[in-house]
């Protein structure tokens, strides 16, 4: 996937992201996007170490999931220091 399908795919994992986690986030639902954003690159940096960032849209969907729900989590720890 190109740079720009990341960002898009990140930006639909970030939204994602805050229905999973939903709350009072420290930045609004703009870091949250971001954190999706960033939640996709580092999703898809793990499933590449593990050998199953190539499985396919689902998979990378779902990876990027999770590193955005990462990212949110350890924010919110930081942010509500």
């Amino acid at each position: 996937m190109g740079i720009i399908g990341s960002i898009i795919m990140g930006l639909i994992v970030g939204i994602v992201a805050k229905m999973l986690m939903p709350g009072k986030d420290p930045g609004g639902i703009i870091i949250t996007i971001l954190l999706g954003i960033v939640g996709g690159f580092v999703g898809g940096y793990i499933g590449r170490l593990l050998g199953i960032g190539d499985g396919g849209l689902l998979i990378q969907f779902a990876l990027a999931v999770a590193g955005a729900v990462i990212l949110l989590f350890g924010y919110r720890l930081i942010s509500n220091r």
